[in-house]
């Protein structure tokens, strides 16, 4: 096995026992860049002598003795909307490429308590909105690799790093997980903290982890889920411990649900078929059950509280201003300039009423089966894909997986989507790993190339 094929877990518990170094770990990781980045260009910034010189001094640690973090010596790939005190955040616009800032974000500060190595910046779509990036999708160079975490997902699936933090306000970790073929997190709102984090909507920005298996996302996540003060959204409370649970048996079979959502008749027929197939295999221990009315609306007001506060964050601050805008961007943000305060106030009343409604929900179903997106990465010229998958979930602040184990019709992945309840992602690990053992989920991916 390949050094940067290693997953996260073999990777830190090699360094740990001294079997693996970190240095040869992440040159390993800086080779494979070497060799496939121009065709995916996922990263933003990397500096291959700051990342060998992090490397060796968490080699140097344990030759010590010294403690050692979860994540010692493994390589993470952070989206370039997170603060990092030595590497500039860009924010995916030309004109901030070079702006450099002297904290960093708390869950860089987070990973480096873990010993983890920060490899660099991923490509992040312009200010983590609508308009792609330049990254490719590495099963197919013509295709988006999904956004807004464009070069996270897309350096995950290539084997650039086998973590990697991204964020979601609509569907940018969830989407691009599905495209990418990998497995995307996106916690219960307030788990991760955003301090240090563009933030293009306070009510809904979260962030989330890519990785290859269930376990690293694991790991990661409890490496770096807390309480902060300075996020309104954190909650101090005990948080769910997400390796345990993903280690759990379950002490009943699961119920699951699915949802007939609203927009499931714009599913392609491979992901229609793939999820069908799951539901029969699944057999009684799924129930059908009708979507509200106020699905629909949800979505609607997911766009008006996501363009209204988008529009008034980038004006609130003129040093944050987009140097130009596309005809993407320049609609959005024509309509959040014309959002009523009165309409926002209306939509942001849903979000209290979309967590209660599914908190009682949630009292007979263990998780809700859904598609991660509605079929394959589109062509680039199409843009990153619709969110719409996602918007409901993220508006309630649920946690979310995608889990890679669909194929559509032109050979390319699709991400099963499974939620759960607030607060409970334990228990959403402890489903999923379930689930995938019941499914016997598909082989691995052949290696990219």
């Amino acid at each position: 096995m390949t050094l940067w094929s290693l997953s996260a877990r073999e990777a830190a518990a090699g360094i740990r026992t001294g079997s693996l170094t970190s240095v040869d770990l992440v040159q390993a990781c800086l080779d494979r860049i070497a060799g496939t980045d121009d065709t995916i260009g996922a990263w933003a910034w990397l500096d291959a002598d700051m990342a060998l010189a992090q490397a060796r001094e968490m080699d140097d640690l344990r030759r010590r003795g010294r403690p050692v973090g979860a994540l010692h010596g493994v390589p993470v790939g952070i989206k370039d909307i997170f603060e990092t005190k030595d590497m500039p955040t860009g924010l995916g616009s030309r004109m901030h490429q070079d702006r450099q800032g002297d904290m960093d974000a708390a869950l860089v500060e987070k990973l480096r308590s873990a010993g983890a190595v920060i490899l660099g910046k991923t490509v992040t779509t312009p200010f983590a909105f609508a308009s792609p990036a330049h990254t490719r999708n590495p099963h197919d160079p013509a295709r988006t690799p999904g956004g807004s975490s464009s070069g996270s997902a897309a350096g995950i699936a290539a084997g650039h790093m086998p973590l990697a933090l991204g964020t979601q306000t609509g569907g940018s970790v969830i989407r691009p997980a599905s495209f990418c073929g990998i497995y995307g997190y996106k916690p219960t709102r307030g788990m991760l903290s955003r301090r240090g984090c563009l933030q293009t909507s306070a009510t809904l920005d979260q962030p989330g982890i890519f990785a290859r298996s269930l376990d690293d996302i694991a790991l990661l996540a409890d490496a770096v889920t807390g309480y902060d003060v300075a996020d309104p959204a954190s909650f101090n409370r005990p948080m769910p411990r997400l390796e345990a649970g993903y280690a759990s048996p379950a002490p009943v079979d699961p119920v699951f649900a699915w949802i007939d959502l609203p927009y499931a008749d714009r599913l392609s027929p491979a992901m229609r078929d793939g999820l069908a197939e799951m539901l029969a295999v699944l057999g009684d221990r799924v129930e059908r059950v009708p979507a509200p009315a106020s699905f629909a609306e949800i979505i609607d007001h997911h766009a008006i509280v996501h363009r209204y506060e988008f529009y008034n964050t980038l004006h609130a601050d003129p040093g944050l201003a987009p140097e130009e805008t596309d005809e993407v961007m320049k609609g959005l943000l024509d309509h959040g300039a014309r959002i009523s305060k009165d309409e926002y106030k209306e939509s942001l009343a849903y979000v209290a009423g979309a967590e209660d409604w599914f908190d009682n929900f949630f009292n007979d179903y263990d998780a809700i089966i859904a598609p991660s997106a509605l079929g394959e990465a589109p062509p680039l010229a199409e843009g990153t894909g619709d969110a719409v998958c996602c918007v409901i979930w993220t508006f309630a602040g649920l946690p979310c997986l995608s889990l890679p184990w669909l194929t559509g019709e032109g050979g390319l992945p699709l991400g099963v989507q499974l939620v759960g309840s607030r607060e409970e992602d334990d228990r959403l690990f402890r489903t999923a790993a379930w689930l995938e053992r019941t499914l016997a989920a598909p082989d691995e991916e052949e290696e990219i190339t």
